[in-house]
Protein backbone atom coordinates (compact mmCIF):
# COMPACT_ATOMS: atom_id res chain seq x y z
CA UNK A 1 0.00 0.00 0.00
CA UNK A 2 1.52 3.29 -0.87
CA UNK A 3 2.19 6.26 1.63
CA UNK A 4 -0.99 8.24 0.51
CA UNK A 5 -3.34 5.64 0.93
CA UNK A 6 -1.57 5.06 4.70
CA UNK A 7 -2.10 8.45 5.50
CA UNK A 8 -5.68 8.89 3.98
CA UNK A 9 -6.35 5.95 6.73
CA UNK A 10 -5.11 7.88 8.98
CA UNK A 11 -7.22 10.76 8.30
CA UNK A 12 -10.41 8.63 7.97
CA UNK A 13 -9.52 6.80 11.42
CA UNK A 14 -8.95 10.38 13.28
CA UNK A 15 -12.29 11.66 12.21
CA UNK A 16 -14.17 8.89 13.08
CA UNK A 17 -12.65 8.19 16.65
CA UNK A 18 -14.13 12.67 16.71
CA UNK A 19 -17.39 11.22 15.26
CA UNK A 20 -17.50 8.33 17.98
CA UNK A 21 -16.72 11.03 20.76
CA UNK A 22 -19.05 13.26 19.20
CA UNK A 23 -21.39 11.13 19.41
CA UNK A 24 -20.93 10.00 23.14
CA UNK A 25 -21.08 13.45 24.30
CA UNK A 26 -24.47 13.99 22.65
CA UNK A 27 -25.56 10.85 24.39
CA UNK A 28 -26.73 9.16 20.89
CA UNK A 29 -24.35 6.31 21.61
CA UNK A 30 -23.85 4.43 24.77
CA UNK A 31 -20.49 4.20 25.79
CA UNK A 32 -20.02 0.36 25.89
CA UNK A 33 -20.95 0.72 21.73
CA UNK A 34 -18.67 3.48 21.61
CA UNK A 35 -15.89 1.65 23.52
CA UNK A 36 -16.43 -1.14 20.78
CA UNK A 37 -15.56 1.23 18.03
CA UNK A 38 -12.88 2.55 19.15
CA UNK A 39 -10.95 -0.22 19.32
CA UNK A 40 -11.57 -1.45 16.29
CA UNK A 41 -10.93 2.08 15.19
CA UNK A 42 -7.52 1.95 17.34
CA UNK A 43 -6.70 -1.34 15.75
CA UNK A 44 -7.38 0.01 11.66
CA UNK A 45 -5.04 3.02 13.04
CA UNK A 46 -2.80 0.32 13.81
CA UNK A 47 -2.73 -1.14 10.43
CA UNK A 48 -2.28 1.96 8.55
CA UNK A 49 0.54 2.97 10.76
CA UNK A 50 2.16 -0.46 10.68
CA UNK A 51 1.77 -1.39 7.15
CA UNK A 52 3.69 -5.02 7.68
CA UNK A 53 1.02 -5.63 10.39
CA UNK A 54 -1.37 -7.10 8.12
CA UNK A 55 0.46 -8.98 6.38
CA UNK A 56 2.02 -10.74 9.34
CA UNK A 57 -1.43 -11.32 10.51
CA UNK A 58 -2.38 -12.76 6.75
CA UNK A 59 0.71 -15.31 7.27
CA UNK A 60 -0.49 -16.04 10.19
CA UNK A 61 -4.01 -16.85 9.25
CA UNK A 62 -2.38 -18.74 6.94
CA UNK A 63 -4.23 -16.47 4.28
CA UNK A 64 -1.74 -15.45 1.02
CA UNK A 65 -3.77 -12.54 0.54
CA UNK A 66 -3.65 -9.55 3.64
CA UNK A 67 -6.59 -7.96 1.64
CA UNK A 68 -8.37 -11.19 2.02
CA UNK A 69 -7.64 -11.82 5.52
CA UNK A 70 -8.93 -8.00 6.56
CA UNK A 71 -11.90 -8.82 4.71
CA UNK A 72 -12.36 -12.14 6.63
CA UNK A 73 -11.73 -10.16 10.17
CA UNK A 74 -14.46 -7.68 9.48
CA UNK A 75 -16.67 -10.04 8.31
CA UNK A 76 -16.50 -11.69 11.28
CA UNK A 77 -16.70 -8.81 13.15
CA UNK A 78 -19.66 -7.42 11.54
CA UNK A 79 -21.14 -10.77 12.17
CA UNK A 80 -20.64 -10.73 15.65
CA UNK A 81 -21.91 -6.80 16.05
CA UNK A 82 -25.37 -8.36 14.53
CA UNK A 83 -25.79 -10.94 16.27
CA UNK A 84 -25.15 -8.96 19.63
CA UNK A 85 -27.65 -6.12 18.46
CA UNK A 86 -30.10 -9.02 17.61
CA UNK A 87 -29.74 -10.30 21.19
CA UNK A 88 -30.39 -6.34 22.61
CA UNK A 89 -33.00 -6.06 19.77
CA UNK A 90 -34.80 -8.79 20.85
CA UNK A 91 -34.07 -8.41 25.32
CA UNK A 92 -36.11 -5.05 24.86
CA UNK A 93 -38.85 -6.57 22.98
CA UNK A 94 -38.92 -8.73 25.53
CA UNK A 95 -38.94 -5.57 27.95
CA UNK A 96 -40.99 -4.13 26.56
CA UNK A 97 -43.97 -6.64 26.24
CA UNK A 98 -43.57 -6.98 29.83
CA UNK A 99 -44.03 -3.53 30.50
CA UNK A 100 -47.06 -3.06 28.55
CA UNK A 101 -48.64 -5.98 30.12
CA UNK A 102 -48.24 -4.59 33.33
CA UNK A 103 -49.34 -1.12 32.23
CA UNK A 104 -52.87 -2.86 31.36
CA UNK A 105 -53.11 -4.79 34.17
CA UNK A 106 -52.85 -1.52 36.87
CA UNK A 107 -55.20 0.40 34.45
CA UNK A 108 -57.36 -2.43 34.68
CA UNK A 109 -57.00 -2.55 38.58
CA UNK A 110 -56.95 0.91 38.63
CA UNK A 111 -60.56 1.46 36.97
CA UNK A 112 -62.44 -1.51 38.95
CA UNK A 113 -60.62 0.08 42.49
CA UNK A 114 -62.04 3.55 41.43
CA UNK A 115 -65.54 4.46 40.62
CA UNK A 116 -66.53 5.08 37.48
CA UNK A 117 -66.56 8.98 36.35
CA UNK A 118 -69.78 9.46 34.86
CA UNK A 119 -69.06 9.91 30.90
CA UNK A 120 -66.00 8.27 30.92
CA UNK A 121 -65.76 5.76 28.36
CA UNK A 122 -64.15 2.02 30.24
CA UNK A 123 -60.35 1.92 30.77
CA UNK A 124 -59.96 5.60 30.62
CA UNK A 125 -60.39 6.64 34.08
CA UNK A 126 -57.60 9.07 35.83
CA UNK A 127 -55.69 9.14 32.43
Amino acid sequence: MSTRAHVIIVIVAVLAFAFILRLVSMRQLRSKYALLWLVIGFALLLLAILPGALDEFASWLGVHDAPAAFLLLALGFLGAVVVHVTWELSRLEMRTRTLAEDVALLRTALSQSAPARAGDPPGDAHE
